[in-house]
C-alpha cells in the first residue's frame, strides 16, 4: 500500500510532536562533566550481551509511565511507549550515523528523521543514550559510589548504587554492571524515577524490528528540515 506523504513538518500531531520531548526526558540525562569517578568508565557498554529485551517504568508529568526497549547489538533499537509511540533507530556496522522512524500508533503518523537532523533542530541523543536509557555528560557534574542501599525495594537483579549531581541537584543511579542498565534511577529526595521491571538477553525474533505502518501518514522530516 502507497503511503500519503505529508508536505510539512508542522503537520505532526500534537501527540507526535511530543515524541521528541519523551525521547529527551526517558533517557534521563545526565547532563555534566566529570569529577570524580569517570562516566564513560563508569556507565558503558562494554562487554554488554549481544541482545536485550527490558521493560521499564518511569515518572514524567506526575504520571506513570512505561516503556519497553528491544536492542539488536548495536544496529537496531526498538522503543515502544505506553503502547502510543514506537520509536525505531537502525544504524549500519561501524558506523556513527543512524536513522529514526516514529510511529503515532494512535493517530497512524509515521516521521522519518536522521539523527544529523536531529541534532541541526536542537535533539542531541546518541545511540547509547537510547539503548541505555542514560544519556552521556554535556557539561561539570560529580560522580560516586554510594556506599548504603537507597531504597528498601531490591532492584531486579544486582546493581551499584551511584550519587551524580549538578548545581546542587542529585540523581541516585543503581547501575547493572552485567545488564549495562540503571536499574533504578532516584532523586535526591529518593523517589523513584526510573525502574526497570524485567530484563532478558534471549535472542529476538527479527520480527520485533519490522515496522508496521500499513495505512499510515508519512512524513519525511528530513526534506523539511534540509529545506529550512
Amino acid at each position: 500500500m502507497k503511503l500519503k506523504q505529508v508536505k510539512s513538518f508542522n503537520m505532526v500531531s500534537p501527540r507526535l510532536a511530543r515524541v521528541f520531548f519523551i525521547i529527551a526526558t526517558t533517557v534521563f540525562a545526565a547532563n555534566i562533566q566529570a569529577a570524580g569517578l569517570d562516566f564513560d568508565k563508569t556507565f558503558n557498554d562494554k562487554g554488554e550481551s549481544r541482545q536485550l529485551h527490558y521493560q521499564a517504568t518511569y515518572s514524567l508529568d506526575g504520571k506513570i509511565h512505561q516503556v519497553d526497549i528491544w536492542r539488536d547489538r548495536n544496529q537496531q533499537l526498538k522503543r515502544r511507549t505506553d503502547d502510543a509511540v514506537e520509536t525505531f533507530i537502525f544504524k549500519p556496522a561501524k558506523q556513527t550515523e543512524w536513522s529514526m522512524i516514529v510511529l503515532d500508533l494512535k493517530r497512524k503518523i509515521r516521521t522519518d528523521i536522521d539523527r544529523t537532523n536531529l541534532y541541526r533542530i536542537g535533539h542531541f541523543t546518541d545511540w547509547f543514550s537510547m539503548s541505555h536509557s542514560l544519556s552521556r555528560p554535556t557539561a561539570q557534574y560529580q560522580l560516586s559510589t554510594i556506599t548504603t542501599p537507597v531504597l528498601e525495594e531490591k532492584p531486579i537483579s544486582a546493581c551499584t548504587w551511584y550519587s551524580l549531581s549538578r548545581n546542587n541537584q542529585e540523581s541516585k543511579i543503581c547501575w547493572s554492571k552485567n545488564l549495562h542498565l540503571p536499574l533504578v534511577i532516584a532523586d535526591s529526595n529518593n523517589q523513584v524515577q526510573w525502574r526497570v521491571t524485567n530484563a532478558n538477553t534471549k535472542n529476538i525474533a527479527a520480527s520485533a524490528f519490522q515496522i508496521q505502518d500499513q495505512g499510515f501518514v508519512r512524513n519525511n522530516a528530513n526534506e523539511d528540515i534540509q529545506a529550512d
